[in-house]
């Protein structure tokens, strides 16, 4: 019979990924931690949670501790979520181009990049010249990986423009039927690199418009307060920050002025 977790594991969990990435667990993720983490039980031969618990307390076995940040964090995304950000960024970019300015966008909670990958199809679209960069972060070491191989089921295509598969993607065959590779153009142009942005933030340069959507919901007021000031430190003058629709960034951020709904500009 398998272990359950009880409320006082939980409330173990619940403050350790609190100290290591900032993220609140409400007890209605009590079920989601149970699940992605009974593998982790089985792998070790473990027989409760609070067994493993202490395994990654005891804070010996880096790759462990790894592996349960990634299990707990890791969010589900697709492509061109919330499509009017990608349709302000297209007008932004070519609105504001001039010859030789060089662009760079950050997608600060990447997750496994297809955030990344829809903001730079559409720069290379608006573009349509080289003079881009975009950088992808996550906590999670894992989603990262499947990011850099830019390898995505079909399925998850549903609001993918046709066109942009077309330019973009190649289509698998064989061991990979069903799935979408993303062209190797594009994908050497997309740097991922692991932020944990509850933490001081290593040297990333400056940013024209940065995206962080859909995190900070899972964050308490004065973690969000401290990661969007920590983040918009990497944010150009007069560049824009990107936020969820369902998020609100009222008396959190003083230095950033709204445009439109969810999106803002730094002062």
């Amino acid at each position: 019979m398998e272990a359950a977790i009880t409320d006082g594991e939980f409330a173990r969990f619940q403050r350790w990924i609190y100290d290591a990435a900032g993220i609140h667990l409400p007890i209605a993720k009590k079920t989601l931690v149970e699940s992605r983490l009974a593998r982790r039980l089985k792998a070790r031969s473990l027989a409760s949670y609070g067994d493993y618990f202490k395994v990654l307390a005891a804070g010996a076995d880096r790759l462990e501790l790894q592996t349960a940040i990634d299990l707990i964090t890791t969010n589900e995304t697709y492509f061109f979520r919330e499509p009017k950000h990608f349709e302000f960024l297209r007008r932004y970019i070519r609105t504001e181009d001039s010859p030789g300015r060089q662009w760079r966008i950050w997608s600060a909670a990447s997750s496994s990049g297809e955030e990344a990958y829809s903001i730079a199809m559409t720069l290379a679209d608006a573009l349509n010249a080289d003079r881009w960069e975009v950088m992808g972060s996550d906590i999670s070491t894992r989603v990262l990986e499947s990011a850099r191989r830019g390898l995505y089921p079909i399925a998850r295509m549903d609001d993918f423009p046709v066109e942009y598969l077309k330019r973009f993607c190649l289509k698998g065959s064989g061991p990979e039927d069903g799935k979408l590779l993303i062209d190797r153009k594009l994908r050497n142009r997309v740097h991922f690199t692991q932020v944990n942005l509850n933490q001081p933030l290593p040297q990333l340069g400056t940013f024209d418009v940065i995206f962080l959507r859909n995190v900070l919901i899972y964050f308490e007021t004065e973690t969000k307060r401290q990661v969007i000031a920590r983040v918009c430190e990497r944010l150009a003058t007069d560049g824009y920050f990107i936020v969820s629709h369902s998020e609100s960034l009222h008396g959190l951020a003083p230095h950033l002025r709204q445009q439109s709904p969810s999106i803002y500009r730094k002062a």
